[in-house]
């Protein structure tokens, strides 16, 4: 990475999580830390119904773990209603090993990924262009 290239933001995350059958929660982590140029935090609420103003106003971009969403509906919910009105783009990554998303979440992301770090990571940097 040349010195002009590189990206000092650290970006504020709410990544999906709950009930988590297939461990996608945890991959998903795994993948985000194994690149260590890209700087970031995890912001959670215990309600993100009731979150607020305060919380939602800091959060730079929505991760929704697509393989989460059945059982997990209302969080998806709550997150996509936080992501409309704070205007917060939404990154949907597929169903590990899959290729179909849940139609509802297709129609509310700003960008759907796959499982590559580098693709998660460039889908995160680029989505402020396409809300």
């Amino acid at each position: 990475m040349f010195e002009d290239d590189r990206d000092d933001k650290i970006y504020n995350l709410i990544i999906s999580n709950g009930t988590d059958k297939n461990g996608e929660y945890r991959q998903f982590i795994e993948k985000v830390y194994s690149k260590t140029d890209f700087l970031w935090k995890e912001s959670i609420s215990s309600s993100y119904s009731t979150a607020g103003d305060a919380f939602f106003q800091k959060v730079d971009r929505i991760i929704l773990l697509a393989g989460l969403y059945n059982d997990n509906k209302d969080t998806f919910h709550d997150l996509i209603e936080a992501a409309e009105k704070y205007e917060i783009p939404i990154i949907l990554v597929r169903p590990y090993g899959l290729e179909e998303v849940p139609e509802i979440l297709e129609e509310k992301a700003a960008t759907i990924v796959g499982w590559n770090a580098n693709c998660i990571i460039d889908s995160i940097k680029d989505s402020i262009d396409m809300i």
